[in-house]
């Protein structure tokens, strides 16, 4: 089973597709935001404008999204914190980053997204600004040329290298 793009750890089938096919809606903010994710990996530009807040959606450039979409090699997503936005919420934040190749440059896109409920579902609002989230500890992680079996993997997924990156080795 093809492991999902979103870093849950979980197969994409069981994950972020159903999503994306619009065959369940995402139950929480940080699961929209994890499709969302998905999408860019896919290419999916449709999802990624669909998923948008119907406020906001206007500002958001579809050949621009489907362009950095399309070329760049995306290398991973860590959720770093997420407040509110559960099934029972009507606004949450999560706060991540996603790692992406672009023109041969690595980029650690790091943002703190606001997400609200359109027609009881899930939606991408906008980045919300800083004072609106307590700031998180990160852990450095191990340079991978010294990164031991049972490390955090050096993607950020999560993960211990020896089931992640470490596998293949």
């Amino acid at each position: 089973m093809e492991p999902c793009p979103c870093g849950s750890g979980r197969p994409l089938n069981e994950c972020c597709q159903p999503i994306l096919d619009r065959e369940r809606v995402a139950v929480t903010a940080e699961e929209l935001m994890r499709s969302r994710y998905t999408a860019f990996v896919a290419g999916d530009v449709d999802w990624i404008m669909d998923s948008h807040h119907p406020d906001t959606v206007g500002e958001i450039d579809r050949e621009e999204v489907a362009d950095w979409s399309k070329k760049s090699d995306w290398l991973g997503l860590t959720i770093r914190q997420a407040i509110d936005g559960g099934a029972d919420d009507d606004e949450g934040i999560v706060d991540f980053r996603a790692r992406y190749r672009l023109n041969g440059q690595e980029v650690n896109h790091v943002e703190r997204a606001r997400f609200l409920r359109a027609n009881g579902d899930w939606r991408f609002h906008n980045v919300a600004p800083d004072e609106e989230v307590e700031p998180v500890e990160l852990t450095p992680v191990t340079p991978a040329s010294t990164v031991g079996r049972n490390d955090p993997c050096p993607c950020g997924s999560g993960k211990k290298h020896k089931k992640c990156h470490g596998a293949a080795a």
